[in-house]
């Protein structure tokens, strides 16, 4: 794969994968109530996910996906009320100052689990990356290694970026001490979590 097509294709990944979504909005949940801890963790799910996400993409569901109309919808309502399940569970969650000195003590599986099911399930994902890739294939050179290249790529970005993303909640969360902040903080996560859930639910396939 040419550097200087590569590289357009790094740029490019960063742009997506920075805005934030479901994923970096669990990130930064677990973060802000774990701690520098789940960091690695929640990096490796989002990893994980991602790769996924690829792998299945550049395999061929996305293009069954785009054509299925059954399997777009039972990815989507999977996706969506998992999303829902999260936001949920997060409103429900009190504030606990305890937990900004010693985190609580979630199971770092448990954590790399949701990360990746969040990253993975969600359709949107796998139609981008179907119509995402192509626009940066070489026609003249093997596809199978530059599939690879661009997976590594765009799964490592990934990791990187929801470490960056926690590991700046973590910062935060050691200048908070007030229940008030992190009932708020717990409120708008939950309703970001389950507002995207029903934008998934209601996502159409072009």
């Amino acid at each position: 794969m040419p550097f200087d097509l590569w590289l357009a294709f790094a740029a490019a990944s960063f742009i997506v994968l920075v805005i934030p979504g479901p994923t970096i909005l669990l990130v930064i949940s677990y973060a802000l109530t774990q701690g520098r801890r789940v960091a690695v963790a929640t990096a490796l799910g989002v990893a994980f996910g991602d790769f996924i996400v690829v792998t299945v993409s550049m395999a061929g569901l996305g293009a069954i996906m785009l054509t299925s109309a059954w399997a777009f919808t039972a990815l989507k309502w999977i996706g969506a009320a998992y999303l829902v399940f999260l936001g949920l569970k997060l409103l429900r969650s009190p504030p606990h100052l305890d937990d900004l000195d010693t985190p609580a003590q979630t199971p770092a599986k448990h954590i790399f689990g949701h990360a990746a099911l969040v990253t993975a399930l969600n359709p949107k994902g796998i139609i981008f990356i179907i119509a995402f890739v192509p626009q940066f294939l070489s026609p003249e050179l093997p596809v199978t290694a530059q599939f690879l290249t661009m997976a590594i790529t765009f799964v490592g970005l990934g990791a990187l970026n929801a470490l960056a993303y926690a590991l700046l909640a973590d910062q935060l969360r050691m200048r908070i001490r007030r229940p008030s902040v992190l009932t708020w903080i717990n409120r708008v996560g939950g309703t970001a979590l389950i507002t995207m859930g029903a934008l998934t639910a209601t996502m159409q396939r072009n």
